[in-house]
């Protein structure tokens, strides 16, 4: 008896497992990109550069107006945090388009930043193109570059 329901709840906990794991990859790339994106902003506006590089691969990089590539997890956090402790906040961050194929989708989007001065915080529109790394169940940026409008 004890045998037959070991079976059973083993049966069970694998069933559960692969429904568990068709689910996480339910979804369009799109719907997980936007959940990142929103994810990176509320780790940028709350002051985390360790939150916002872990949605970045092992090996991304970074290719920054006017200044040279970042490349890797660690400098990335950096940079970032570099941004955030500057003052910058992110008012929208948002794809205007996703083209997956595979394990690599391409997005661009549309961003606003509050940058400060003297005068107060200046709003900055700008746009960007990244390159989406699907690793395991997430998405994670791979390649980011960016300039103002």
């Amino acid at each position: 008896m004890y045998r037959l329901l070991g079976t059973f709840f083993a049966g069970f906990i694998f069933v559960a497992g692969v429904m568990a794991s068709a689910q996480a990859l339910a979804g369009s790339p799109r719907e997980h990109i936007d959940a990142s994106l929103i994810k990176f902003v509320a780790a940028f506006n709350a002051g985390d550069g360790a939150g916002v590089a872990a949605l970045y691969t092992e090996d991304a990089a970074l290719l920054p107006p006017g200044g040279t590539q970042v490349n890797g997890r660690a400098a990335i956090q950096d940079f970032w945090q570099g941004a955030i402790d500057s003052g910058m906040k992110i008012d929208s961050l948002g794809a205007v388009e996703v083209d997956a194929n595979g394990n690599i989708a391409g997005e661009i989007g549309e961003f606003v930043l509050s940058v400060p001065g003297e005068g107060g915080a200046s709003k900055v529109p700008g746009k960007y193109i990244v390159i989406w790394k699907r690793d395991g169940h997430s998405w994670m940026l791979h390649r980011d570059i960016w300039n103002t409008n």
